[in-house]
């Protein structure tokens, strides 16, 4: 069994690129976490914000697919690369589902979907949280921060009947 990386042997085996790409699904995960609070607090009174940030949403898998490659190309290992797998993934099902089939899965729930759906999106936010654990404390500290305010505001749009 190999030993556990130091935070400067990960660094160093990872390369600037690699922290370059660390530090975007950093701030993919972030924003993922901010954007989603907005479409949960503003589903009870603006409903129609929802679509929009879904697409905003969707549209950071381009950043997250880009340290994806950079990741593979740095052999960065498993942790690094699952995070933003599993968010493509995510990306791919959501635009399925909610876009191109307009399948209404929430209301009444439909459990094949709304299962692999929840585990892919709540999935990908740890994932793509935890390799700055190691890399930045402060940075990491910052994504707990914002998964807090998401979970929040999933709860408060609950209590209002449209989570």
């Amino acid at each position: 069994m190999a030993a556990k990386r130091t935070r400067d042997e990960t660094i160093t085996s990872i390369g600037p690129e690699g922290l370059r790409a660390a530090v975007t699904v950093w701030l993919v995960v972030n924003a993922v976490n901010l954007f989603q609070s907005v479409g949960f607090v503003t589903r009870p009174t603006a409903p129609e914000v929802n679509p929009i940030l879904g697409l905003v949403i969707a549209a950071l898998a381009i950043p997250a697919t880009w340290a994806l490659l950079v990741f593979r190309r740095r052999r960065a290992g498993w942790l690094f690369l699952l995070g933003p797998l599993v968010f493509g993934l995510f990306v791919v099902l959501m635009l399925c589902v909610d876009y191109l089939a307009r399948v209404e899965w929430r209301d009444p729930v439909v459990p094949v979907i709304e299962v692999p759906y929840l585990l892919l999106f709540f999935g990908s936010i740890v994932l793509m949280g935890l390799p700055m654990y190691r890399l930045d404390r402060r940075r990491w500290l910052v994504t707990v921060t914002t998964s807090v305010i998401l979970l929040g505001s999933m709860a408060y749009a609950m209590s209002a009947g449209v989570g």
